[in-house]
């Protein structure tokens, strides 16, 4: 194994699903601006998930429709277009008369 490339300050984390509240403790490198304190007492730094194995449909088996933030309107604003046909355009009135 190379030497020096992997962190050396891994630190006790919070790891938090906000769709549905679920938390976990692990070790991580990972920048946190927030803190929060854990069922033992102490405060530790927080990273917020938008998934995880708690609410993912894979480990749950449920079919649930999770949209952060708007991601679908965006993708449908965004690449709503290419789905269309274009409306055909008509033939231009200045086109070459081939009789004279």
């Amino acid at each position: 194994m190379k030497k020096e490339i992997h962190p050396s300050q891994y630190r006790k984390v919070i790891f938090k699903d906000f769709s549905c509240d679920h938390a976990f403790m692990s070790r991580s490198c990972a920048p946190a601006k927030e803190t929060i304190t854990w069922t033992d007492g102490n405060e530790y730094p927080l990273i917020k998930l938008e998934i995880s194995s708690a609410s993912h449909p894979f480990f749950t088996g449920k079919m649930k429709f999770v949209d952060t933030a708007g991601r679908i309107d965006k993708f449908n604003k965004k690449f709503g277009k290419f789905g269309k046909k274009k409306a055909t355009a008509a033939p231009s009135e200045e086109a070459p008369n081939d009789a004279e």
